[in-house]
């Protein structure tokens, strides 16, 4: 069987020199668009409450801004429909193109969205109409990214090499808190709310350029290239999908709960709640952020990696039983103040369950749909989250805190926000329970 052995070798080191190229392209598109995805978010929180929504009181404001976030959550699901279409007529290489151009055409137009003082209510009635389309770029944005790379992947390793475009988001993450902190330092006080949040959203239109120049560079999918050359139509794709795949669609939508909802809470919450109530700098809850991306950026590929030797089923069980272990040691420690345990916090949220749960994800998800509907079927799972996990978390959790801001209310607000992730994660774990394993195997148009 040694000659089984060597085709098995040289099968693998084939996949790698093809898909270097493409992990580049789909990871930096995806780091590029979750940027700036999440600098709104944390502009939400910090600057638009004054500049869009100056009318309303500070925490009023700043519900009113998050609630407008949702819009883009909102877009979503709308974006992974309509560019999951597209990507299965013409193929995810020109979808993939759009979505970037269209991301980074909402986000230069941000920045250079006059305020509230300068065209009243228009202001603010703009800002969601880009937030919507900024959102519907993501929603065709993930699932592109990760079939590029699952279509150029053998099947041993498919977990681990599909987890690389997942290392978008902590990618993200970090460059839109160094933006801050940046634009920050060179923008000190209102200068920062009055120019320095603007540059940027401009300057990542550079960044737009290189991607989209990396992405028109790579091949189309071969499992695309298979699809055109049977001359296989896809008729009504979409009514198709949700026929046949309503329960794919539902299960990853819920599977994706337990990771959704603590994400946000983690992230544009915690800067919420740190700032207003633990009375933190900003610079600091930033600075964690930095820190707890790179040990998500580090942790996702072992953990896909794992999910090909155990099961994506069983990992996706682990990390959900993490997060429930998570929840109440993150405020414990994020409710001392104390700089070092605040970046530990968010390390062990970020880089442990979260990235357990995340990392296997993408190839979790879309192996569950045949090629030609595969990426609006995967899109359309994945986005779902967003409504009912990932948009409403951190306005539910800013709706608990408000309800009861003081730290000595029984109980305290941060443990209801625990609970809830308490909950969230329990929703992935009964969702993941009925799953098919799908590691090292065929994927679903095979079978």
């Amino acid at each position: 069987m040694a000659w089984l052995d060597f085709e098995t070798r040289e099968e693998e080191t084939s996949t790698r020199e093809q898909i270097f190229p493409v992990i580049v392209a789909s990871a930096l598109g995806s780091a590029i668009e979750w940027s700036d995805f999440f600098y709104y978010g944390f502009l939400a929180v910090t600057v638009f409450p004054a500049v869009f929504f100056p009318p309303l009181n500070p925490a009023i404001g700043i519900v009113a801004s998050i609630t407008a976030n949702f819009i883009g959550f909102v877009a979503r699901p709308l974006g992974g429909v309509f560019f999951g279409r597209f990507g299965d007529r013409i193929g995810r290489k020109s979808t993939l193109a759009a979505t970037l151009l269209l991301i980074g055409a909402t986000t230069m137009l941000m920045g250079v969205l006059p305020s509230y003082a300068q065209l009243g209510i228009a202001a603010p009635l703009l800002l969601v109409t880009l937030r919507f389309l900024q959102g519907v770029g993501v929603g065709g944005e993930w699932g592109g990214a990760v079939l590029l790379t699952m279509e150029f992947s053998d099947r041993r390793r498919r977990g681990f090499w599909t987890s690389w475009p997942q290392i978008g988001v902590p990618v993200g993450l970090a460059l839109s808190s160094a933006s801050i902190l940046l634009f920050k330092s060179l923008y000190p006080g209102e200068a920062f709310q009055v120019i320095g949040w603007r540059i940027p959203f401009l300057l990542s239109t550079l960044l737009v350029a290189l991607g989209l120049y990396i992405r028109l560079r790579i091949p189309e999918t071969p499992a695309f290239l298979r699809l055109v050359a049977s001359h296989r139509s896809v008729v009504h794709s979409t009514l198709t999908t949700l026929w046949h795949y309503w329960r794919e669609i539902l299960l990853t939508a819920l599977i994706r709960t337990g990771e959704q909802a603590p994400y946000y809470i983690f992230t544009t919450f915690a800067l919420s709640y740190g700032t207003l109530i633990l009375h933190l700098d900003s610079s600091l809850v930033y600075t964690s952020m930095i820190a707890a991306s790179g040990v998500s950026f580090c942790m996702m590929p072992c953990f896909g990696a794992l999910s090909d030797r155990v099961g994506r089923r069983r990992t996706t069980i682990y990390g959900a039983l993490a997060m429930m272990a998570c929840a109440f040691p993150f405020f414990l420690l994020l409710n001392t103040g104390m700089p070092l345990l605040v970046i530990l916090a968010l390390a062990l949220a970020l880089g442990g369950p979260h990235a357990c749960l995340y990392g296997p994800q993408s190839s979790l998800i879309a192996e569950r749909f045949p090629t030609y509907l595969r990426y609006t079927g995967a899109s359309l799972g994945y986005q779902l989250a967003s409504i009912i996990a990932g948009g409403p978390a951190p306005i539910i959790a800013t709706y608990l805190l408000t309800r009861s801001p003081a730290q000595q209310a029984v109980p305290p607000a941060w443990v209801l926000i625990a609970l809830y992730i308490i909950a969230a994660a329990l929703v992935t774990l009964l969702a993941a329970l009925p799953l098919k394993e799908y590691a090292g195997r065929a994927t679903r148009e095979e079978d």
